[in-house]
């Protein structure tokens, strides 16, 4: 037998239902908040993440599936959803548009990694991106957003960290800073975050290799170093937060792991959540059109792991919605009964009633214990002497009362007691 590639997961039918929970609320709550769909290919040009995505980080280092395609061009998985949100935001001609764009998305994205819990090389994302909007006002609301959506998946012990890395200006001055304080440690760091070092020191206090955090925990703090504009944005988003009650914690570790955020980053934190704590996470990134060659325009968002946020949901037991079940299960006790319950069920299904019948020519006992089994809502039995009076025995599960119903009154039945 072939097995499934390693760090990919299979979704089954008995658990399908969570999943689909999930999608479902993602759905209405950025809906209303004015945010629209959009679904982008699986696959882009190497290019586009090289650009977006950035070459400090382990995304690109380490973890991209690329390939070369037939004509010979460098093709890559996305592995995060933003970068082609932002491509087809201009290539569809959105900036010229009304803005905000407020756009979400549910995506598959991989990475090669290490799996473990709450992380394949195969996951799924919900995010949402605002494009056109500078103002703190879009961080409030993109975060309200998040924590609106953790808060509808009854999630209690979910906790918002909330830092700024400042804009290009005053991270010139801050990477100085970074780099005095790291330069006698140097030696005993891991090679990524010396690497790190010259290219971007801030991604250096992302690092979770344990003697390098005996160093990261000290390093001076992006907070310290805003400038005048970014510490008044950064004061605005906080006073927003208070006024709408969204409770959170400054945390100035917080950096992010993309070198596209700009100003506001903040992660949603839980036990839960594997390893690493985080549950979603996102922030604004102002310059992320800009290092993509284009016209710089700002933008903020967040991507949440749909496979984490499942194994929160279960450690916190959150309530979920019951598996759905079918409303009607025929049961045909001869070859002619067989036949009639197969024709009502045909009937059934175009009046949208869920409903199933034995396609294993099952035994009448092995029927009723089926129907058990799938947790119909009604049972219709048809026999000999119910396709002769032309009605059958409905049983009501939820009550155990039973009673004759002409086979042309069975729908208008059943819908008037579900």
């Amino acid at each position: 037998m072939i097995n499934i590639p390693k760090g990919t997961k299979d979704v089954l039918p008995s658990e399908v239902y969570l999943w689909q929970h999930v999608e479902k609320t993602a759905r209405e709550t950025a809906a209303g908040f004015g945010f629209r769909e959009i679904r982008t290919p699986v696959f882009e040009h190497t290019e586009l993440f090289l650009r977006g995505v950035g070459d400090t980080t382990d995304i690109v280092n380490k973890e991209m599936y690329t390939f070369l395609d037939k004509g010979g061009r460098s093709i890559t998985l996305r592995p995060e959803g933003t970068a082609g949100v932002a491509r087809a935001f201009l290539e569809g001609g959105l900036a010229g548009g009304v803005l905000p764009a407020k756009m979400y998305y549910l995506i598959s994205a991989f990475r090669y990694e290490r799996p473990q819990a709450g992380r394949l090389r195969e996951f799924h994302q919900f995010g949402a991106e605002l494009y056109g909007s500078a103002s703190p006002y879009a961080d409030a609301e993109t975060i309200a957003l998040a924590d609106t959506f953790l808060k509808n998946l009854g999630l209690k012990a979910v906790t918002l960290k909330l830092n700024s890395i400042g804009c290009k200006h005053c991270r010139t001055e801050y990477h100085k800073a970074l780099k005095e304080y790291f330069a006698p440690h140097l030696h005993e760091m891991c090679e990524d975050c010396r690497a790190r070092y010259e290219k971007n020191p801030m991604r250096m206090i992302d690092c979770k290799e344990e003697r390098c955090k005996v160093y990261t925990a000290h390093a001076p703090r992006m907070l310290d170093y805003l400038c005048n504009d970014c510490k008044a944005h950064f004061e605005t988003v906080r006073e927003l937060l208070d006024e709408a009650k969204i409770a959170y914690t400054i945390d100035p570790s917080i950096v992010r792991g993309l070198d596209y955020y700009s100003r506001t980053v903040f992660e949603f934190a839980s036990a839960a959540a594997g390893a690493q704590g985080t549950v979603l996470g996102g922030g604004r990134y102002d310059t992320l059109l800009e290092q993509m060659g284009e016209k710089p325009i700002p933008a903020v968002g967040f991507a949440v792991g749909i496979e984490r946020l499942l194994m929160v949901i279960a450690a916190e037991n959150a309530p979920v919605p019951n598996e759905e079940r079918p409303a009607v299960y025929l049961l045909g006790m001869d070859a002619q009964s067989r036949k009639k319950a197969y024709l009502l069920a045909t009937q059934l299904r175009t009046e949208n009633i869920s409903c199933e019948v034995d396609l294993m020519e099952r035994s009448v006992k092995a029927q009723f214990k089926y129907a058990d089994k799938l947790g119909a809502r009604f049972t219709v039995v048809i026999g000999e002497s119910e396709c002769a009076a032309g009605a059958a025995e409905v049983k009501d599960m939820k009550n155990s009362s039973s009673e004759r119903v002409e086979f042309a009154r069975l729908a208008q039945y059943i819908k008037e007691r579900l």
